[in-house]
């Protein structure tokens, strides 16, 4: 059975519907690729060099600095060796022990000559009103 034998109207085609308007697009711009840039050998070879010399820098420091510390130490032991000796010699110069160098010095530069025991008198004073 066709169309025509039910009756039925024929089909009508229909128009496509517009399509909308496509956006624009940007072109892309055209893909380059880029190298990246390596640092030389040189370059590397020039940024070893550098840090090596100021990390040889940094371990003379550090050794000078050890030196004077050591040097530091044996000054401060001298001090207190030389204070130690002061001290003993003052000491020694208090007590009676100074008297027999004292005696030769007085003999030899200046002429004297220790007063003999029984060579010594006193003199009376006379008594004072209190």
């Amino acid at each position: 059975m066709s169309t025509a034998e039910l009756g039925a109207r024929p089909a009508r085609l229909r128009a496509p519907l517009p399509r909308p308007a496509a956006p624009e697009v940007e072109p892309r711009p055209s893909r380059r690729i880029r190298r990246v840039e390596r640092p030389s050998v040189a370059g590397s070879a020039v940024l070893i060099t550098v840090v090596a010399v100021l990390l040889a820098g940094i371990v003379a420091l550090n050794v000078a600095a050890l030196g004077l510390q050591v040097r530091l130490d044996e000054l401060a032991r001298q001090q207190s060796d030389l204070r130690a000796e002061n001290a003993a010699l003052a000491s020694e110069l208090s007590s009676g022990s100074a008297t027999p160098q004292i005696e030769a010095l007085a003999r030899k530069r200046l002429g004297l000559v220790r007063a003999e025991a029984g060579a010594t008198t006193f003199v009376p004073l006379p008594a004072t009103a209190k």
